[in-house]
């Protein structure tokens, strides 16, 4: 058994969950910045009050996975790109804190700061969540199995406008969650932000996808890409992937564009479970661009992992608890599925 390759699925389905589910409620944060009042903002933070804490589950599992299963890329990569990981971490705990601070503040100023917060804390960890993708896309430099590179390299225009889409991306998410979860005038505004962010992350999605090409000749060549021409044989079994991400960005900019009750409008879940496939698509071509490479460009998932007979026992343990967590997580967003209205949210002393 392939116990590598069990567990780089198991990482990458934990990180893929953790970019729907905590990159949706890190889009709301970021959308209440645009809210018009309190109540508002109240109605915004409530519909993600219930779940936000658990998100962050599988980030946990992620990176607990990366560090136990594959610790020469955890080694490797951990420090190349401390600084980024910080600043997610601090905004995140800060973003935590800032949820609970403002439903306690009295003073307008201080609301006002709680509230800015938490639309700042979301915005970094966002953005630096996205800045860590775009390095790692890129590599890093290593040199007798441990990094070698300088503070900085994660800074570069490439790692910028990852971080930038990613930032897009979380903001689309959160305008599809808002659309399922708010009625009245806010959810008509959340189709209003749901277009401006779709049509960033279109030109997003192109600006990437081209700059990933150039970043090493390899993945050029995995999508069948050369400067003499393109090997159709290799492009075309790869070219659905694209092409999916592109009828599902036309399909929900049909959604959110249509008048909610109009012959032929969408239920108010497709949006969110669109934005989710426009992600995945991205996913999956990220995947065809670099598996089987764990550090790019130095070292595959199976250089990196740990020995077999570890990787068996932990799996037992995985095989446990994955389970239970996603039993959890859809029981969670079950007992809360519906509305949000006016009042509902926080109610502490």
């Amino acid at each position: 058994m392939d116990y590598a390759l069990i567990w780089s699925l198991l990482i990458a389905t934990a990180v893929m969950m953790y970019v729907l589910l905590d990159g949706m409620d890190l889009g709301v944060g970021m959308l209440t910045f645009f809210a018009t009042d309190d109540q508002e903002r109240n109605m915004m933070t409530a519909t993600i009050e219930p779940v936000w804490d658990g998100n962050e589950t599988w980030l946990v599992l992620g990176g607990g996975g990366l560090f136990a299963a594959f610790p020469l890329a955890y080694s490797i990569l951990m420090p190349a790109f401390y600084l980024p990981l910080l600043f997610m971490l601090a905004a995140l705990i800060f973003r935590g804190v800032a949820f609970e601070f403002r439903h306690k503040a009295v003073r307008k100023p201080t609301r006002l700061f709680w509230n800015g917060a938490f639309c700042g804390g979301s915005f970094v960890a966002a953005l630096s969540q996205g800045i860590v993708l775009g390095a790692f896309i890129q590599g890093v430099t290593t040199e007798g199995r441990a990094f070698a590179g300088g503070m900085f390299d994660w800074l570069s225009p490439f790692s910028l406008l990852v971080g930038a889409s990613v930032v897009v991306g979380y903001v689309l998410l959160g305008s599809c969650w808002l659309v399922l979860k708010t009625e009245g005038e806010l959810y008509a505004k959340s189709r209003r932000w749901g277009l401006t962010a779709l049509a960033g992350v279109s030109v997003a999605f192109a600006l990437v996808s081209m700059a990933t090409l150039s970043v090493d000749l390899r993945i050029t060549e995995r999508w069948g890409f050369s400067m003499t021409g393109l090997d159709w044989g290799t492009l075309l079994p790869l070219a659905p992937v694209p092409l999916i991400g592109l009828l599902l960005t036309a399909w929900l900019a049909r959604d959110l564009w249509m008048v909610a009750g109009e012959e032929g409008s969408a239920p108010n879940w497709r949006p969110y479970l669109l934005a989710a496939g426009i992600f995945l698509s991205g996913y999956v071509g990220l995947a065809i661009s670099l598996f089987p490479w764990l550090v790019p460009f130095e070292y595959t998932i199976w250089e990196a992992a740990a020995r077999d007979n570890a990787l068996a026992l932990m799996l037992v343990g995985a095989a446990t608890m994955l389970p239970i967590i996603l039993i959890y997580t859809a029981y969670v967003y079950r007992l809360f599925w519906g509305k949000v209205k006016p009042g509902d949210g926080y109610h502490g002393p």
